[in-house]
């Protein structure tokens, strides 16, 4: 689906003081320079319009988190919500998922989210997934030792695919259900806002937590 321009999003963007505009510039210091403490650090990869993030900065004050989000016209959504109530502990970066490496230092992050990615469903573009190999292999640079990913979609197809590359890259899947709100690991979930619309629809949520270390 082909995303509809918003106007002077980027100049939005650039005057926010939630978006860090030279993310690269924080790698190794985030906490220090960005948040100005110590607590660990917690990203959403494709954060959307900033629903469960917002959510999650809000219940979770002792948490750094940091949602990134490739489209600019999408992340002004964030940004019109987060003037309208906001997170001491959430900034935004308007960034290709690609330049984690560049912008975290090994470790520094102790959880990654991935709601509904792009499900890229031609073959020649597996290597664009955000659960594919070559995503988790950028997702080992940054992640702490025992730090975590959390992936939901109602992709069937790319949850199997999923599943598939977390096997390949040697990563370990501590929990999966193909049907998260009729598991056991629904409690404590904050929904997305698609995810919202599919579980209306009757749409199954699948999920998966996985780690390089059990």
């Amino acid at each position: 689906m082909r995303l509809r321009n918003v106007k002077g999003s980027r100049e939005t963007i650039d005057a926010s003081p939630w978006t860090i505009h030279t993310p690269s510039d924080q790698k190794g210091c985030w906490c220090k320079e960005v948040f100005c403490n110590t607590n660990p650090i917690h990203i959403e990869i494709g954060m959307g319009k900033g629903q469960f993030l917002m959510s999650l900065a809000s219940q979770n004050p002792e948490i750094n988190y940091i949602g990134i989000e490739k489209y600019s016209s999408v992340l002004v959504r964030a940004l019109e919500k987060m003037e309208e109530n906001p997170v001491s502990n959430l900034r935004f970066l308007c960034v290709n998922a690609e330049e984690l490496p560049d912008i975290f230092a090994p470790g520094e992050v102790a959880q990654i989210y991935l709601n509904f990615s792009d499900p890229w469903p031609k073959d020649r573009h597996a290597k664009r997934r955000l659960t594919s190999k070559e995503f988790l292999a950028r997702y080992e640079k940054i992640l702490l030792p025992d730090g975590v990913i959390i992936f939901k979609t109602d992709n069937r197809p790319l949850f199997e695919f999923s599943l598939e590359q977390v096997t390949e890259a040697g990563w370990k899947l501590r929990n999966s259900t193909f049907d998260l709100h009729n598991s056991e690991y629904k409690e404590g979930n904050i929904m997305t806002e698609y995810e919202t619309k599919f579980v209306a629809e009757g749409k199954p949520i699948c999920r998966m937590v996985i780690a390089r270390n059990i």
